[in-house]
């Protein structure tokens, strides 16, 4: 009898801890998943023509639609370009060009 009651006793706390806490919110406790660092891209040229679009990222024609580097451009526009990275999107500027002053 003890024994059987011990087997019960075992069972029963094993299934309590099984047991989800419908007050706990969603993902808590759980491992956070490590971020990729974010790659850099530079943006060196846009080219907008009536029937397409190019940018020039990293030394490379692109056109919109175009996965690369575990990224993908959606859309080219005449002064920056989005790209699609991760789930969030990431907007590409120009660098902007250094001051030159005059010595005069």
């Amino acid at each position: 009898m003890r024994l059987l009651l011990s087997i019960m006793l075992a069972l029963t706390a094993s299934n309590a801890l099984a047991l989800k806490d419908p007050t706990r919110p969603n993902g808590f406790g759980a491992a956070r998943q490590a971020q990729v660092p974010q790659k850099e891209f530079s943006l060196a040229s846009i080219f907008i023509g009536n029937d397409r679009r190019v940018a020039v990222i990293d030394g490379v024609a692109r056109q919109e639609g175009q996965a690369f580097d575990g990224v993908r451009l959606q859309r080219i526009h005449p002064d920056r370009v989005e790209l699609v990275d991760q789930g969030s999107v990431r907007v590409l500027r120009f660098e902007p060009l250094p001051q030159v002053r005059s010595l005069q």
